[in-house]
């Protein structure tokens, strides 16, 4: 049995980016966090969309935003303060609110405001680093553009998830999100990788999907996740009940596809830490 004062492996903090809105981001970010939840693992969503959509999802009301995505960002109030308990055992929220809109010009005059978010989570992740309540997972819900939002998101990441739609015009727009990774890189976050893309929205009927999908594994190799994310009534239902999908009907095809989702990440960072491991030793 570990010694209680050992330090907690830190969290693997991943932002949900694409700057194309429509993609299942924000459905991607309740979804899985939901379903990493459900086998075991302890994990937090910061819903950096002013839209709110992500926190409205998982059934917490605005009555229920005392502190938000905004006052971490702008009034530099602790991660750990602002998070909420949610429907989901294991998961919980940085809720957000529509102040979050005037970021941009709020920090227009900091010169470190790309660098807002990354400190916040790097002092809730030395906080909980004793705690054994402490999280495995962040998931950053990004707002659909590219702005000072994303950057602090990417900036803050260990990596970016990248949710992309079984749709003629999928990989259109794309190449500016991962020029933006590149510059995030190179001076603002080395250490940002890709975690992998997932594919949203696919319909096995349809031969645009299969043509899509093919086409994304020919760019991204083994970067794409095996499991794709079907188009399901019940998972566009779900959030107008204030639920994840995997609460509002746990056999539906779309549900099913998040667990296998959930256990890929899962399997891919225990690889991951493996083979830092082997590189330490």
């Amino acid at each position: 049995m570990s010694d209680k004062n050992e330090r907690r492996r830190a969290p693997r903090v991943i932002a949900i980016a694409n700057q194309k809105g429509g993609v299942g981001k924000t459905t991607t970010a309740i979804n899985l966090g939901t379903a990493l939840a459900a086998i075991r693992q302890k994990v937090a969503i910061i819903d950096l969309d002013p839209q709110g959509n992500a926190s409205t999802g998982l059934g917490v009301p605005p009555s229920k935003r005392t502190l938000t995505s905004y006052d971490v960002l702008v009034g530099g109030d602790p991660l750990k303060s602002a998070l909420v308990p949610t429907v989901v055992p294991g998961l919980s929220i940085v809720p957000s609110d529509q102040l979050l809109s005037g970021v941009e010009l709020e920090l227009a005059d900091d010169q470190r405001r790309s660098y807002r978010l990354k400190r916040a989570v790097d002092q809730s992740i030395a906080a909980l680093s004793h705690d054994e309540d402490g999280l495995d997972y962040i998931l950053i819900d990004c707002p659909p553009s590219l702005n000072v939002l994303t950057v602090n998101s990417l900036t803050a990441a260990d990596a970016i998830l990248v949710p992309l739609q079984c749709e003629f015009f999928a990989l259109e727009g794309l190449s500016q999100l991962l020029r933006t990774v590149e510059r995030v890189r190179g001076h603002l976050n080395t250490k940002l990788e890709i975690q992998g893309v997932v594919l949203t929205m696919y319909d096995g009927r349809n031969n645009l999907s299969a043509e899509v999908a093919a086409d994304v594994r020919e760019h991204f190799g083994e970067k794409v996740y095996k499991t794709m994310i079907p188009r399901n009534v019940r998972v566009s239902e779900a959030p107008s009940v204030g639920k994840p999908v995997l609460l509002y009907d746990l056999q539906c095809t779309g549900s099913q596809a998040y667990i296998s989702l959930a256990k890929e990440i899962v399997q891919q960072e225990r690889k991951r830490r493996r083979e830092e491991q082997g590189e330490a030793a």
